[in-house]
C-alpha cells in the first residue's frame, strides 16, 4: 500500500489553562486556518480522548494536530509561510507547551 502523503507534522499542545473548553476551542479554531497553506493535504484536529487508562498513554495534553505533506519540501515550505506564522503570532499566548513529532513513511 502506498502512503498518499508519507511526511506527517504531528504538533502536540498543553494549554496554559487546560480546564478551559474556550481557550481549547480558540486553539482549535486557529489550528483551522492553518488548512490555507497549499502545501498542507490533509489536517486533523483531536483532543484527548476518553480511553482506557495505560501507564503508555499519554493523556497530559490538550490539543493535537497531525498534518500530512506530499514532501520535505512541502513541510518546510508550511514552517515560514505567513499564514502559520501569523497563527504562532495570534495563539502562542493559549500554550505554555508544545511537542514536535515529523515522520516520514517507510
Amino acid at each position: 500500500m502506498e502512503n498518499r502523503y508519507p511526511v506527517v507534522h504531528h504538533v502536540l499542545f498543553w494549554l496554559k489553562n487546560a480546564g478551559s473548553e474556550q481557550d481549547r476551542d480558540q486553539l482549535v479554531a486557529g489550528i483551522k486556518t492553518l488548512k490555507q497553506i497549499e502545501t498542507i493535504k490533509e489536517v486533523h484536529i483531536g483532543v484527548v480522548a476518553p480511553t482506557e487508562q495505560r501507564d503508555v498513554v499519554d493523556t497530559s495534553w490538550g490539543v493535537s494536530e497531525l498534518i500530512f505533506f506530499h514532501s520535505l519540501e512541502g513541510q518546510e515550505i508550511y514552517q515560514t509561510h505567513p499564514v502559520h506564522l501569523e497563527f504562532i503570532k495570534n495563539y502562542s499566548h493559549l500554550w505554555e507547551k508544545v511537542v514536535v513529532y515529523d515522520a516520514v513513511a517507510v
